[in-house]
């Protein structure tokens, strides 16, 4: 995640002192009227479809007359023209664009179903082969490039085959963490009575820990909702523009060399009208 030290940093899972623990689904915790721009970047396609105005909502309402929202989220538009585009010249052999076709179908589906923390796309990025690297790098920048770079694993297990741990014996742990240790026997009394039903529990829990996608947006449909909470003129912008002066300082979807953080990103600011 990116956060600044001069703006108040909201996040489900603090990664720093200066980010605030904040589950935004369940509102923003700051009085109406409060903040001059409010700012978030590949969280709203994480919403159910039905929920997300009503964090777009909760957006209008914290800030003051005038005030700007900036949303960032992954650009349907432009993933749909290069799938394409890669499809057209895949079907007439370029041989070069194949992997490209392959990568676009995960970035359309694989945060849709995945069933494991990085799913197929990780699988794909840690590939020893990569012949279109280049383009990888154009559709992810710097994340991307971590991931290249690390091989390593994302931090998630596969759902289906989450049959491999064992009943901790030791009762030492009881007495050094009670409640730890009662959750572990909890877990596994569960996989138990459950089954070959476990599997449908864990992908249901998955589901739950927010990296799956649950709606995507473009323009005009970003745009809508942001005028139905009452915004006005929404307006797509780039990485480096912002209505807000001094806005690519902040180092937020840029960094300091001026290349693009999240590339392949819809970015559209709108305001709250004056009263």
């Amino acid at each position: 995640m990116r956060f600044h030290p001069d703006w108040v940093n909201l996040d489900v899972v603090p990664a720093h002192q200066s980010v605030t623990l904040c589950d935004v689904h369940k509102g923003i915790p700051y009085p109406d009227n409060f903040f001059d721009l409010v700012y978030h970047s590949h969280v709203l396609e994480h919403f159910e479809k039905t929920k997300a105005p009503l964090f777009i909502n909760e957006c209008y309402r914290v800030l003051k007359p005038g005030g700007i929202i900036r949303v960032v989220v992954p650009d349907l538009e432009e993933i749909a023209r290069l799938y394409l585009e890669a499809l057209t010249k895949s079907v007439n052999g370029e041989q070069n664009w194949q992997g490209n076709y392959e990568w676009i179908m995960l970035e359309m589906y694989d945060q849709v179903v995945r069933t494991r923390s990085g799913g197929e796309m990780f699988t794909y990025l840690a590939s020893e082969e990569l012949p279109n690297r280049e383009f990888l790098l154009q559709r992810g920048g710097a994340e991307i490039q971590n991931i290249i770079e690390s091989k390593g694993n994302p931090g998630g297990e596969s759902i289906i085959n989450d049959r491999n741990s064992r009943p901790d014996k030791s009762l030492v742990r009881l007495f050094k963490n009670p409640r730890a240790y009662l959750v572990k026997k909890k877990e596994h009394l569960v996989r138990y009575l459950l089954g070959p039903e476990y599997a449908v529990l864990q992908a249901g829990r998955f589901r739950q820990r927010g990296e799956v996608h649950l709606w995507m947006y473009d323009r005009f449909s970003l745009g809508k909702v942001l005028q139905a909470a009452g915004f006005a003129a929404p307006e797509a912008k780039n990485a480096a523009e912002s209505s807000l002066s001094g806005w690519s300082d902040y180092n937020l979807d840029t960094d300091p060399d001026g290349s693009v953080y999240k590339p392949g990103s819809l970015y559209m600011e709108a305001r709250k009208p004056r009263e």
